[in-house]
């Protein structure tokens, strides 16, 4: 077995890991040609990534032209314990109010730690609907390692 593939994350620990963090980085190809980079907050929808963002935004601009999207999300501070996803694919846009409404109240509710947002916050999420567009994330491919898998390595060995 090579490394990379004893540093691999299986499909279970992958759901784990992306169900577990809410703050993905984001690049979209933009009009010159040069990455374009940004951080969001995602959730999951049925096994995909899930962000919003407003519809005038560079990204969602960029994704209407080019819909290849790259995001990455990872953890650790020490190299023994980093571990991480690259999502390559395309960028599906949702523009559904209805949709946005609920696909972007629960991403505020995860950045809230999962609190009601009470009338308020539901009204805020509301609001923001109208400026915003929604992007599912549908993977061509996923890279991951967990380097605390490195043989001989890690913690404790």
């Amino acid at each position: 077995m090579s490394s990379r593939d004893a540093v691999k994350m299986t499909e279970e620990e992958l759901t784990e890991f992306l169900d577990a963090n809410m703050k993905v980085q984001v690049a979209t190809v933009g009009p010159d040609g040069q990455p374009h980079l940004t951080t969001l907050f995602y959730v999951m929808v049925d096994g995909q990534m899930f962000f919003w963002t407003y519809g005038r935004s560079q990204k969602i601009q960029n994704l209407r032209r080019d819909p290849r999207i790259t995001c990455l999300v990872e953890d650790g501070v020490d190299y023994f314990e980093l571990r991480g996803a690259t999502i390559f694919g395309k960028a599906r846009l949702l523009e559904d109010y209805d949709e946005l409404v609920e696909l972007g109240g629960r991403v505020a509710r995860r950045m809230a730690g999962g609190a009601d947002l009470g009338e308020l916050g539901d009204q805020i999420v509301s609001q923001q609907a109208h400026k915003r567009v929604g992007v599912i994330v549908e993977p061509d491919k996923i890279a991951t390692w967990d380097h605390r898998k490195m043989p001989g390595l890690g913690p404790g060995q």
